[in-house]
């Protein structure tokens, strides 16, 4: 096919703009799986027919921000509507960020058409400016490629081998087949018997027994306050926030009792002991342990905490993995002005927690996480095997009634299959829910209102590849699949 020329190729930008942001329904809360695959394939050719690495790097940015400009336009909200930064600089920030994610995917796409091996390259180095992004400057994986096949895509067979960005790897490979096909008669056949393939390979592995229960099911609460984000650390308002989660505990019987991120609005040091004394006494009389969202101060540090009351030795979990210009401020010498002059968010110089191991509560090995942290799983994996259970408590209410309570949903279904536990989510606003070992949401908690969500927990034993190796084994790949690449291109 004859190359697209200078005008063609601001054509095709758009173009890439639209499929980018139509990509978006590939994730929570749409779940169409298949998308993804259709969208990239298109992308892929349209850069396969790009006079130039240049114009392959704008397309695929153009791509990029079609992408994350819908997909996380709720970082506005947070910024200017809860933080209350002016409406115009919330907006540059956004923008900003949009445009800086945008850049992985361009400068992937730019490697592969260097390489001149676009359609073999480019699904892997992909996957790879995916897995940068999860951890340059602290990580923002948001939206990783791989989270779109969760939980019923067949390639959602290959989260507890390669995780999520091998799954990445794998999703670009399948528009990259499709693609091929679309632009070669020749080799059309076997390009979509290679996809056959590898799709037919996922659906065996979504099947396979990674883990076995353990110990008898349990019962569980999980309390979702609602509470609004512009009164929820208002001193007017403490006391009648903690009375309605006194209040919700006291309506369940529950063995695990979970109330979500920084539930309470007041330090844990500074809580009257007559309300602390009414949880234990309740968890005490039910035989069950409470698992508290709180802010713990130590030594002078505050820390975003968990801990638990009840017929269990009191226990703590501290959020280690902190959101950047959110719970601490990066080069505050630099950035620190953006607090004192423009942003005003309680509790953003968090001090990092260190303990990975798991609270012993309620008969289980539970293994904790907040909020944020869940979008990292090979953190979450630091707490296994010997965590049978894991527990998320997060507090999404930052975001307003955007996508991004259910994209991180999303990347606790994945967890779950990548470890092959349980998830149990309990958030303030939503998504509060009870996931299964393969991801599938046995229960989920209406959003925006205030609820106790009732179920059973089955704690799981046994260890996932990728909780054994974590992304190792994606790394390996990406190594064997550019050096097969690379010793088959020097061998024509």
């Amino acid at each position: 096919m004859q190359r697209l020329g200078q005008a063609q190729c601001w054509q095709s930008c758009l173009i890439a703009l639209g499929l980018g942001a139509l990509t978006v329904a590939g994730f929570a809360p749409f779940y169409v799986a298949w998308l993804p695959w259709l969208t990239l394939a298109l992308l892929f050719a349209m850069l396969q027919q790009l006079r130039t690495p240049k114009q392959v790097l704008l397309c695929a940015f153009s791509f990029g921000l079609g992408l994350y400009g819908v997909g996380i336009y709720w970082i506005y909200i947070s910024l200017h509507t809860f933080g209350g930064m002016p409406w115009w600089f919330a907006g540059f920030c956004t923008a900003a960020l949009c445009a800086f994610m945008a850049l992985f995917p361009a400068l992937a796409a730019y490697g592969a058409a260097r390489s001149r091996l676009l359609l073999g390259v480019v699904p892997i180095y992909w996957a790879l400016s995916d897995w940068v992004r999860s951890w340059i400057f602290t990580g923002f994986p948001w939206l990783t490629l791989g989270y779109s096949q969760a939980p019923d895509s067949p390639l959602a067979g290959f989260f507890a081998i390669l995780g999520v960005y091998g799954v990445s790897a794998l999703t670009a490979a399948t528009a990259a087949l499709i693609a091929a096909a679309m632009l070669s008669a020749v080799h059309r056949m076997r390009c979509v018997l290679a996809a056959l393939v590898l799709l037919c390979l996922g659906q065996i592995l979504s099947d396979w027994p990674w883990s076995r229960p353990v110990h008898a099911p349990i019962s569980v609460a999980l309390l979702q306050g609602n509470i609004n984000q512009s009164i929820k650390w208002s001193s007017e308002h403490a006391e009648t926030t903690l009375q309605q989660y006194l209040n919700m505990v006291r309506q369940t019987s529950a063995q695990l009792i979970v109330l979500p991120e920084t539930a309470l609005p007041i330090l844990v040091e500074q809580m009257d002991p007559a309300y602390m004394a009414a949880l234990r006494q309740h968890a005490v009389a039910h035989q069950a342990d409470i698992l508290l969202g709180v802010i713990d101060a130590k030594q002078g540090n505050y820390y975003n905490s968990a801990i638990s009351i009840g017929q269990s030795p009191t226990q703590t979990y501290a959020k280690s993995h902190l959101v950047p210009f959110g719970e601490y401020i990066p080069l505050k010498a630099a950035f620190g002005w953006i607090y004192r002059d423009w942003l005003h968010m309680p509790l953003s110089d968090l001090a990092r927690g260190t303990s990975k191991a798991p609270l012993h509560i309620a008969g289980q090995q539970v293994g904790v996480n907040i909020c944020y942290e869940d979008v990292f799983g090979e953190e979450i994996t630091q707490q296994l095997p010997a965590a049978e259970l894991l527990v998320n408590l997060s507090n999404d209410a930052w975001y307003g009634q955007s996508f991004a309570a259910d994209q991180h949903l999303q990347f606790s279904q994945v967890r779950a299959i990548e470890t092959a536990r349980m998830v149990l989510r309990s958030t303030n606003t939503g998504a509060t829910a009870i996931i299964d070992p393969h991801g599938q949401v046995l229960q989920h908690a209406p959003h925006d209102t205030a609820t106790i969500l009732v179920g059973e927990a089955q704690s799981y034993a046994g260890q996932t590849p990728y909780v054994w190796w974590g992304n190792l084994a994606f790394l390996c790949l990406s190594g064997v699949w550019l050096g097969g690449l690379l010793v088959n291109n020097r061998r024509k």
